[in-house]
């Protein structure tokens, strides 16, 4: 074993998984989520709400608590597993919170944009002239919004 790695304390090891834990944080917070800006599909995305569950800020928010939280652990004389249990304890209740609370923020963010849907039955002005078998522009107001699509004639 090298003498380097003899020097090195359980609680110096998690110390270091909490600080690799907060650095990965950091980078996710400044650059939104890691996973998604490289293209990884984690396959468990939340597509109910739109919140992954494998969210980086998330798995960060879990290394640092599990570093964090052994660190604590070794402190109050817990052997290494007991602190081990303590840090995925701690980690998995961090994570979740954080998971939580991004789902609900996640949930209040609303759209000014107007569908197709909300202009059905509305009186619309033809802008471009629709001829048949061809698309023209409609302008219609829907609130205080006015929409510009294109339409078809539905009978030629």
């Amino acid at each position: 074993m090298p003498e380097f790695l003899s020097n090195v304390s359980p609680l110096m090891v998690f110390l270091a998984i909490a600080a690799i834990g907060f650095v990965f944080l950091l980078v996710s917070l400044v650059v939104g989520d890691i996973f998604d800006s490289f293209g990884f599909d984690s396959g468990v995305d939340g597509a109910a709400d739109g919140h992954g569950l494998l969210d980086s800020r998330v798995i960060s928010v879990f290394i640092t608590a599990f570093g964090g939280f052994g660190a604590i652990g070794i402190q109050m004389g817990l052997s290494i597993v007991a602190s081990s249990i303590l840090g995925l304890v701690g980690g998995v209740l961090l994570g979740g919170i954080v998971s939580l609370f991004a789902r609900f923020l996640f949930k209040q963010q609303s759209s000014s944009s107007v569908g197709t849907d909300q202009m059905i039955g509305r009186t619309a002005q033809v802008i471009v002239a629709i001829a048949p078998g061809s698309l023209g522009q409609v302008s219609c107001r829907v609130g205080e919004e006015r929409i510009e699509k294109l339409a078809r004639s539905k009978d030629n």
